[in-house]
């Protein structure tokens, strides 16, 4: 009965790991997504509106 015990414990161990590993690899590609869409829209509104036009932008943003 112990050595079923072990192995059941075991097994909840790897299932829980590989749980939080394929939950950190998903926030981490999430993280890479919306890092990537932040950039892309950066770039746009410095070709919209040049750089003074982007700072003065996100400072009216920033503090209303």
């Amino acid at each position: 009965m112990t050595a079923n015990t072990q192995t059941a414990t075991r097994n909840q161990a790897e299932v829980g790991y590989e749980t939080s590993k394929f939950a950190l690899g998903v926030g981490i590609a999430s993280a890479a997504m919306i890092g990537l869409w932040a950039t892309a829209c950066m770039a746009s509104a410095l070709l919209s509106n040049g750089l003074g036009g982007t700072v003065k932008a996100l400072f009216t943003a920033i503090t209303g």
